[in-house]
């Protein structure tokens, strides 16, 4: 709650200062209201870690914080592609327990977070990025994603 309430005050105060006469504009952000990424993201691992910290925060009810239990309930790998605007294109469950529920959640936290940011110009082959993640599933069914996810906990 807290964290919805800083995001909505950001927003205010950036919409204000628009309108406010003699000040430039805030900086801009993307739809879901977080700050795009920045232009110096040129690698591949950058770029997974902003759009995993993406994904996280547009998804924040249903992940967890901390470590990754012992024995997770699932591990969900979603192959995606993103065009060189940040739309999502396509994504695919190339690895999963079959677990139906943690599936779905996977592909759903995926697809409600885009459009992403665009990725940088020398990451794109015939003009998309190919990607894969990795959701760690808690017993609780929340997650973590493997690219900004702490060790996992030991037995």
């Amino acid at each position: 709650m807290k964290k919805r309430f800083a995001m909505l005050l950001a927003t205010l105060s950036a919409v204000l200062a628009a309108c406010t006469p003699g000040r430039s504009p805030a900086p801009r952000s993307d739809t879901l209201g977080q700050p795009a990424v920045p232009v110096t993201v040129t690698t591949l691992e950058g770029y997974k870690e902003a759009l995993a910290q993406r994904i996280s925060n547009a998804n924040a009810s249903l992940v967890y914080g901390g470590q990754p239990q012992a024995h997770l309930r699932s591990v969900v790998v979603v192959k995606f592609s993103v065009d060189a605007g940040g739309k999502l294109l396509r994504s695919d469950i190339i690895r999963s327990n079959h677990d139906s529920t943690t599936e779905a959640t996977a592909l759903a936290s995926l697809r409600s977070s885009a459009p992403f940011p665009r990725p940088a110009g020398s990451l794109l082959k015939h003009g998309r990025l190919e990607l894969s993640e990795t959701w760690l599933f808690n017993t609780d069914g929340r997650f973590q994603l493997r690219s900004i996810a702490a060790p996992q906990m030991a037995e």
